[in-house]
């Protein structure tokens, strides 16, 4: 049996693969953030299965349920917000699984950079204006982060930046990152990308603080830094016509 990591997108029921919808109707046993993954996504799960909210689990509570299902020959669908290869904890569980003895595997999931981004309706990486995108956080009550990658070094490389578990911090990210991209650079703020509450903010690092202040916003959200969210620049090389093609 086989603890299946699924991706479950970032808000939106429809916004899950193929391949992870299936799974789930299929599982006798399904893991999930109550607070991340949407009511409706559950409603696949088959007729009588163990549904098992992990928002108030420890990791050892957690890999206590995976392992029981394994051991009682139970496929596990555990649900990660967004895509699991970004900030869902997957290493430190598939590591436990490891020596357990547990098979697993991954199916990835849309993350909620690119629900974010479809919100606002703009491509993170635009010819001559910015083609390096950075996923980070910060480090306030969280696990510390690596040497180098504190939010005024990776400030300094002017790519465009998307900040995830931030937006209780945002006072901290305009000043780390205004020495670097200046007042006037625009930013935006998506909370709850893709849902039907989805809520957008736009602004500039000179007043996105006050803007998320207004609004409320605490969790939940991801913060866009970078010249990229104004458009402009110039025309991919893709589809010049002076391209040669073969």
């Amino acid at each position: 049996m086989t603890v299946h990591f699924i991706g479950a997108g970032p808000g939106a029921a429809d916004l899950i693969t193929v391949r992870g919808r299936d799974l789930i109707a299929r599982c006798p046993v399904c893991l999930f953030a109550g607070s991340l993954v949407p009511a409706e996504l559950l409603a696949a799960c088959p007729e009588g299965a163990r549904l098992v909210d992990t928002r108030a689990l420890t990791l050892d509570q957690i890999i206590d349920e995976l392992v029981s299902a394994h051991r009682d020959g139970h496929d596990v669908a555990r649900l990660c917000s967004g895509d699991p290869s970004i900030f869902s904890a997957v290493t430190e569980q598939a590591r436990r699984l490891d020596a357990a003895g547990v098979p697993w595997d991954i199916t990835p999931g849309v993350p909620a950079f690119a629900a974010a981004a479809a919100a606002l309706g703009n491509e993170l990486t635009v010819p001559g204006v910015g083609q390096t995108v950075v996923l980070t956080r910060i480090a306030a009550q969280a696990t510390p982060m690596p040497p180098g990658e504190e939010l005024a070094s990776l400030g300094a490389t002017g790519a465009t930046l998307v900040l995830h578990l931030a937006v209780q911090r945002i006072d901290t990210v305009v000043e780390q990152l205004s020495q670097h991209y200046g007042g006037d650079c625009p930013v935006a703020v998506v909370a709850r990308a893709s849902r039907d509450d989805e809520l957008v903010l736009r602004g500039t690092l000179a007043d996105i603080a006050e803007r998320v202040r207004d609004s409320g916003v605490r969790r939940t959200a991801v913060i866009v830094v970078g010249r990229v969210l104004t458009g402009g620049g110039c025309e991919s090389h893709l589809y010049s016509a002076a391209r040669v093609r073969d």
